[in-house]
């Protein structure tokens, strides 16, 4: 089974994501900040990581640079909802800094699914 971790600071939507990817046929895990996720990241291997941009102790971009560092290949998804300059900026930049799909929040459930199962075939 395909081991995935979200890592989203909103709890609800982190618990959402859970759900929907383990309806799904996914093992999947939360984190609820960039630094939870990669302490978990560190203690198991994850086929797919799905981390939100805009979040306390460490954000979604160092998150993604920091999970480039240890692996170029592992997809990363990014999410957003907003943020100051908008979710389309930040994404934009998450995009550059190595994530293989980007979705802005609330997306539509079956394009995610897609993304995600295309990310681990």
């Amino acid at each position: 089974m395909k081991r995935i971790l979200v890592i989203d600071d909103d709890e609800i939507v982190n618990d959402m994501i859970v759900q929907l990817l383990t309806e799904a046929g996914y093992e999947a895990e939360g984190a609820l900040d960039g630094s939870r996720g990669l302490k978990l990241l560190d203690a198991k291997p994850f086929d797919l990581i799905v981390t939100d941009i805009v979040m306390p102790e460490k954000e979604g971009l160092e998150t993604i640079l920091a999970i480039r560092k240890q692996s170029k290949t592992v997809p990363i998804i990014a999410i957003s909802g907003g943020g100051k300059t908008g979710p389309e900026n930040y994404l934009h930049m998450a995009q550059r800094f190595g994530a293989d799909y980007i979705f802005q929040k609330p997306f539509e459930k079956d394009s995610f699914l897609g993304a995600i199962r295309e990310c681990l075939s």
